[in-house]
């Protein structure tokens, strides 16, 4: 993680992901790695081309998008 920084979110973040759009009780594998890839490219492609101009780093936006996802996650877990 100290390497990484915030990129590494997206391995808590990808199998939750990935059971939810499944519908599976369990994580399947193969989903959550696939799920995994597409959250970092998406954030990788957001912070190349978000602003002309200005590069943002990756780790930014996984923290955005992880962070947007566990308040989601919380807000609908607590109507339960």
């Amino acid at each position: 993680t100290a390497s990484a920084g915030p990129i590494s979110f997206i391995a808590l973040a990808a199998p939750q992901i990935a059971r939810r759009l499944t519908r599976a009780s369990s994580v399947p594998l193969f989903s959550a790695a696939t799920t995994g890839a597409l959250l970092l490219l998406a954030a990788d492609l957001t912070a190349q081309h978000s602003f002309d101009g200005v590069q943002l780093p990756v780790g930014a936006v996984t923290v955005s998008i992880g962070g947007l996802y566990l308040i989601w996650l919380l807000i609908r877990e607590a109507r339960r």
